[in-house]
């Protein structure tokens, strides 16, 4: 844990990547990994999470990203898109993981079936909007953690413009929203963000024993 805590001092929001340094394919795995394995309401997991490479596409994209260079010189770019209206599908297909993964009759899960439908289905598209896209917020915190412990620098971004996002990348196709966005690589030595001391509120302030 004290390994831990260092990287997470160690670990900002990088304002400037080298663009000539690359996420080896084992640690970008890990990383994936980490995403995958993130909690979520349910279990759900009701986004996708798409992994840019594509240089041209990148440049698209950093036009409707405030031209933040990160989008660019990164070396890989995470786009978290949450589904905006919960379907049944989702929810049977997820049963029938489990249902597989754990060797389990679906039959056996159907009042836990009943019970996220029942929660789920009939909510207002805003609020169910709204929900989704607070999951991918969990999973992007194991991003960035995972990001850290491999000493990979991550910045979680929400400076862009998700209609366009949602265009170039085809998502409004998909039932698809684009919430955030993480460029991953590794600073460059002129990032003078990196040389400022870490600025949080104290336990003091921000814990309250009740």
């Amino acid at each position: 844990m004290e390994t831990f805590i260092e990287n997470q001092n160690w670990r900002y929001a990088t304002k400037k990547f080298d663009s000539t340094k690359s996420i080896s394919n084992n640690d970008l795995e890990t990383l994936k990994e980490a995403i995958r394995l993130s909690a979520s309401s349910y279990g759900l997991q009701p986004y996708k999470v798409f992994l840019i490479e594509n240089k041209a596409i990148r440049e698209q994209l950093k036009e409707f990203s405030w031209g933040q260079t990160q989008i660019t010189d990164a070396s890989h770019l995470f786009v978290f898109a949450n589904y905006v209206d919960v379907q049944n599908d989702h929810i049977d297909n997820y049963i029938q993981n489990i249902a597989t993964t754990r060797s389990l009759n679906v039959e056996d899960l159907q009042a836990f079936s009943d019970l996220m439908k029942a929660k789920l289905i009939d909510l207002p598209q805003d609020i169910q909007n709204n929900w989704t896209s607070k999951q991918t917020y969990l999973a992007m915190g194991n991003l960035l953690n995972a990001a850290a412990e491999l000493k990979i620098d991550a910045t979680p971004m929400e400076g862009f413009e998700p209609s366009k996002y949602n265009e170039i990348l085809g998502l409004d196709k998909l039932g698809l929203n684009a919430s955030l966005v993480v460029p991953v690589g590794y600073r460059h030595e002129e990032d003078y963000s990196q040389h400022y001391i870490k600025v949080r509120k104290s336990k003091e302030e921000l814990f309250e024993t009740i």
